[in-house]
Order: C-alpha cells, then structure tokens, then sequence
C-alpha cells in the first residue's frame, strides 16, 4: 500500500509546547498518573477565570451569535479595539485597520501568509514564541534568528539584527513583552529597533499580548505608537490578560505608513473574507473586557496571586545548584538556564523527557523556543504556591540526581 505522507511545508516545522512530551504526559495521565503541567500558559486550569462580567456578555450575546460577522469581526468589538489603540498612542487607526480571529494565532498566520513568498526572510528573535517560526516555514519564508542577549537581561541584540537583514528579509518580529523569557523591552530599544526597520523598509510585527501582565511598575510602550512612518502590524487577545484562552478572541492592528502597503493589505483582505469570520461569541466579549475593570491588575500587584507565584518560583528555582534566571517582569513565564559544566545535556528532549517521567513533572526544553544550545527551559508559574514547591521540589531532587550521574 502507498503510505501517505505529511507535506514537505511541515519539515521545519516545530511546536514542542503541544509535541513529543505533552503526548508522553498524556500517555502517562492514562495510566493513572496526575501530572503537574508547568508547559503552557492554559490560566483556566489553574483556576484564574475569566472576569464574570465578560461571561456574561457572551451569554447574553449568544442568541446574536449564530450567523456569520462580518469577516473583520463584529463592529463594537473592533471599535473597543480601536479605542484601545488611542489610549496606547497608536496614531491613525481606523476600524478598517482592524481584523478580529480566533486568538493572535490565527491572525500571525494570516499575516505571514499574505506577506512572504517563497524564499523570503523574516526575522525572530531567539529565543522565539515557536508559532511565529513554524508559520513563517509554513508561508515559505526562512525564519532567521536575531539573538536576545541573556547576559544584556534578554534584551534583543541591534548589531545582530542589523547583521542578520539582507535583500529577502521583509519584516521583523518583535515579542514584547516576551515569551519566553518573560522580560519587557525598554522604549529606548524599541525605537532603535523602529530605526532599523525605518531604514531597510522592514514591516514590524509586535507580538504584545502580555501587555497588561505586568510586576514591579514596568511600563509598556506599544511599538506601534512609535513607528507613525513604517507599516506596523500589532498583534493582540484576551487569551491571557482576561483569563480567557479558550474564547479563542484576538485581533491585529494595521497602524504607521500604509501608503506602500496598499497589495499587501489586499491579501489581509483577501486571507480575511476566506475565514468567513472569527468565532462569534468570542468577539462579543472584547468590548466588555477592553472597557471594563482591569482585574489583571490585582493579580500581578504586590501581594497579587500572579506576583506571589512569581517571585516563589523564582526564589525556588534559583536556589538549585547550577540553575540561573533572568527574572521576568511580565508575562507567565521564566527561561532558567542549567550550567553546561553542571548539566552537560547533549540533547534536552531525551533530558525533559526524562524529568517527566521520573518527577511526574512537564516542562518545555529551551531548543523547542528556537534557542541553540539544549541548556535552558521555559516554566509558566501558574501553579497555586503548594503546587508550585511540590513541582519545583521535584525537579530539584531530579536535578540533584543528574549532577551525581554527571560527576558535577
């Protein structure tokens, strides 16, 4: 019998955050074992709910939600939207520059597609959010890797950017504040990045939505209030923000100088009214969420449960020989790195593979975010302070472990 084969598109494509060891945790839930999942930022699991006033308005909505929406989405939706952009001093946007999907996901998709062609480039940082290299492959484009520095608190490096830009690159992506190293970029980055692209004609596509899930005061600047002359496309959704991943409501924001943008927004069009539209019933809790009371706030202050979590986390992992962390300012997540003359890992699959396996523990290994060498991993802090010892005691003892079998 001929064998049915997956596409060649697919060869370069990774997502290890659902991969190999997501599906060996769920072998092993069969068997009977509870598993404690610190590899996704899935909030709902770990009971932070969606504000029940967004709840509420979906139900009340749903009566309303059978037929199609428009393509761009419903018009209150992308009007809360467009107000939101003011008060983040993005200039110009109309509710025309707004595409409503289902989450920023879809909408990333839509916009590699419609920009890149085959052979184009597009620049990542790295580590990166792997969705945005598997569909700039998918597109394809050839994803090329800038370095955020560890040692510079994962700030992207600008000399590398620059050394990095040739005469396929299109555009360049910008995960602010970023997953998965959890750290915001100063607005002083922000511009010379803008600079960069200003100067080789670059599209900017701001992945920002962590931009509420913010500790300790930092501020975020959105890229697109700083970058009124080149073509920005900004990318957002209550998935984490609202607590609300499932409702799957996200939306990108066309902002800058669109004057050369005019095909490309075309395909936007195009790739949009193909969808038909977004899930409804998502859409109509985005002008609930954007205008009502910002709940996140009272996670991520001080005495937050976010904040608690974060800074246990932090205080736990770093405590263990060998293990090192940035520690984030934002987001769900920190990037811990394992000294190599400590945990000298050859391949950091088989090594988090194992962890699960002996510790009933899931993480993510750091390759699987595009980072070259197997020495860091990403951990979501989402757990309830319990959960959080119980896991990260494990993975201490396992790690303890490792360095009597290493000699380290």
């Amino acid at each position: 019998m001929k064998t049915i084969q997956k596409s060649a598109k697919l060869a370069n494509v990774l997502y290890d955050i659902r991969g190999p060891i997501m599906e060996a945790a769920k072998q092993m839930e069969e068997d009977g074992h509870k598993i404690i999942k610190l590899n996704i930022g899935n909030l709902a699991v770990f009971g932070f709910d969606a504000p029940e006033e967004v709840q509420q308005d979906m139900i009340r909505n749903l009566p309303n939600s059978a037929g199609y929406s428009d393509s761009k989405g419903i018009f209150a939706a992308r009007k809360a939207v467009m107000h939101y952009t003011q008060e983040q001093g993005i200039a110009g946007v109309t509710l025309e520059d707004i595409y409503l999907g289902n989450g920023a996901s879809e909408l990333i998709a839509m916009a590699t597609n419609a920009l890149l062609d085959d052979g184009d480039e597009l620049l990542l940082p790295a580590p990166d959010y792997p969705l945005w290299t598997a569909v700039t492959s998918l597109s394809g484009g050839r994803p090329v890797h800038y370095l955020c520095d560890e040692a510079k608190g994962w700030l992207p490096d600008l000399d590398d950017i620059r050394a990095k830009i040739t005469p396929r690159t299109k555009g360049i992506v910008v995960i602010n504040p970023n997953n998965p190293t959890g750290v915001i970029y100063p607005e002083s980055l922000l511009r010379d990045i803008v600079q960069i692209a200003r100067e080789h004609g670059l599209v900017i596509l701001a992945d920002e939505v962590y931009d509420k899930v913010l500790y300790d005061g930092v501020k975020h600047v959105a890229l697109g209030s700083l970058s009124t002359d080149v073509l920005t496309l900004t990318f957002n959704s209550l998935s984490k923000s609202y607590r609300s991943c499932g409702y799957r409501a996200g939306w990108l924001v066309v902002s800058g100088d669109t004057s050369a943008a005019g095909d490309y927004i075309e395909g936007l069009n195009m790739l949009s009214n193909m969808k038909l539209c977004a899930n409804v019933p998502g859409q109509w809790a985005i002008q609930t969420a954007l205008g009502g009371y910002q709940s996140i706030n009272d996670l991520t202050r001080e005495g937050g449960r976010l904040r608690r979590q974060r800074d246990l986390a932090y205080e736990l992992i770093t405590a263990i020989p060998g293990v090192s962390c940035v520690k984030p300012t934002a987001a769900l997540y920190m990037f811990p790195k394992l000294d190599p003359k400590i945990y000298p890992i050859e391949d950091d699959r088989i090594f988090f593979l194992e962890l699960l396996k002996e510790t009933k523990v899931m993480l993510v290994q750091g390759t699987g975010f595009n980072w070259a060498t197997p020495d860091h991993f990403r951990m979501v802090f989402l757990p309830h302070e319990e959960d959080l010892r119980e896991a990260i005691g494990r993975i201490a003892r396992f790690l303890e472990r490792q360095r009597k079998r290493f000699g380290t």
